[in-house]
């Protein structure tokens, strides 16, 4: 049994090289494949049952090994829906088993991929290279909370984002301990400041004080520009709310520095309709500069500007946000001014950024997070099966998907390939020469069989 013995070994090294050649030939056919994983062939050793003088080297079988926990390098993409993991981790995917109207039917089988090359379909899908549709949670753009805790498709509609009415002003600000307004001279004390005694009404009191049209040439003259933005109703309608401060006392004549903040109610106010409103806060400063006592925020009530009705805002200025500090200047130093509204919009793009969100910018220049890509990892990582187009199927081996894995999303990125090519030839060529090595076994079997059967002729 001897010579048929290495006959059949010889056999099954050639079977096992053959197998080892087509994971190369795979391996290099898919050398840049997005995020391809490749297959290593491992050889075993099968041995007869025999006592220790008596054993045999033995059969030999080939197996796959996979590669799918080793990384392949990242590149830059200009693509802002495309993106990688690096790490550990896969995007969860689901593949259409039909379609009905143009409209994918999806059976509900998750899956899995690294296979990053996504990018939106005509009907709003994110859809990578091989045709698998990306999964995630949903993000409640009003909260920015996710929306469950399941992976679902994602699907983004080109509709319209509802208009958010501005609420919230956040004002921070520096003030001239001396205000260099029109009116100020500084040879003469008091200057600087605003004089009740030259308006129709006190415009200084406080919660109901007001400038009239007749007096707003007064009023310019007594104050300095405090900055301007644009605030939103709740259709979206635009409105320029403008800020100006008063200074109302002065520590320099014996008193407190005390500034009183007035926005703009009417741009186009006449005769004695009002044109300014006092916010109603005395903003009094301590020698450092500090408010004293600090005033956080102030509550406007029924703000109506220009004929657009803003309803309830709130001025945020923090503990220490506005600040009287000497400027040479002699104005309003703003350091911070924004709000919280804005009109509606229509979703124009998405993009994924490297926290794993996919962001949708709005025509109305908004950016909102839409939805957070889930990664799914498994404790056998190796034990996925793999399916056409880079994605796997978790089987009993791999174990049951567990989410949130550490690998991190790198956005505008894709994997590449881990198939090394050289190693790849390296392997080719120790291949071909352990296949024709197991040729001359067969070559010499064969010759040994020949002289066996000329010796009994």
């Amino acid at each position: 049994m001897g010579i048929f013995g290495a006959l059949t070994t010889a056999v099954t090294g050639m079977r096992a090289q053959s197998f080892a050649l087509e994971n190369i030939s795979g391996n290099i056919a898919n050398s840049q494949t997005t995020a391809f994983k490749r297959e290593d062939t491992s050889f075993v050793d099968l041995i007869p049952d025999n006592i220790p003088s008596k054993q045999l080297a033995g059969n030999v079988i080939a197996n796959s090994r996979s590669t799918n926990s080793v990384q392949g390098d990242i590149q830059n993409a200009s693509v802002g829906t495309y993106m990688a993991v690096n790490g550990q981790g896969f995007f969860v995917v689901e593949k259409p088993a039909s379609f009905a109207d143009n409209q994918p039917v999806f059976d509900g089988v998750d899956l899995y991929t690294r296979r990053g090359d996504f990018s939106t379909d005509k009907n709003g899908y994110l859809v990578n290279g091989a045709g698998y549709y990306l999964m995630g949670i949903p993000i409640d753009p009003q909260t920015g909370n996710l929306v469950g805790s399941v992976p679902t498709l994602l699907k983004f509609d080109s509709g319209f984002l509802p208009a958010q009415p501005t609420t919230q002003i956040q004002y921070q600000a520096n003030l001239a301990s001396y205000p260099l307004t029109a009116n100020h001279d500084t040879s003469i004390p008091k200057s600087e400041l605003l004089q009740p005694i030259n308006y129709s009404v006190d415009p200084t009191v406080a919660g109901t004080g007001t400038v009239v049209a007749n007096d707003v040439p007064t009023f310019l003259k007594d104050s300095v520009s405090g900055g301007a933005i644009t605030a939103y109703d709740v259709s979206g309608a635009p409105v320029n709310v403008q800020l100006r401060w008063a200074k109302t006392d002065s520590s320099l004549y014996g008193g407190t520095d005390t500034w009183n903040l007035f926005y703009q109610t009417d741009s186009t106010a006449t005769g004695t309709t009002v044109a300014w409103q006092n916010v109603g806060t005395d903003y009094t400063f301590a020698a450092n500069g500090q408010m004293s006592p600090a005033v956080p925020l102030v509550s406007l009530t029924g703000v109506v500007v220009d004929g657009v009705t803003l309803g309830n805002v709130t001025l945020q200025h923090g503990a220490t946000g506005i600040t009287q500090f000497a400027d040479p200047n002699g104005n309003v130093q703003v350091n911070s001014l924004q709000q919280n509204g804005f009109p509606a919009g229509v979703l124009q793009s998405v993009s994924v950024n490297d926290k794993g969100r996919v962001v949708g910018t709005y025509s109305n220049s908004r950016t909102i997070d839409l939805a957070q890509i889930t990664l799914a990892n498994f404790n056998g990582v190796d034990g996925l099966k793999r399916i056409d187009g880079g994605a796997f199927v978790a089987t009993d081996e791999s174990g049951p998907p567990t989410y949130n894995a550490p690998g991190k999303i790198v956005g505008s990125s894709l994997e590449g390939s881990n198939t090394d090519i050289a190693d790849e030839f390296t392997k080719l060529i120790v291949t071909q020469q352990a296949y024709s090595a197991n040729t001359k076994v067969i070559t010499t079997s064969n010759q040994m069989v020949q002289d066996l059967l000329n010796m009994l002729r």
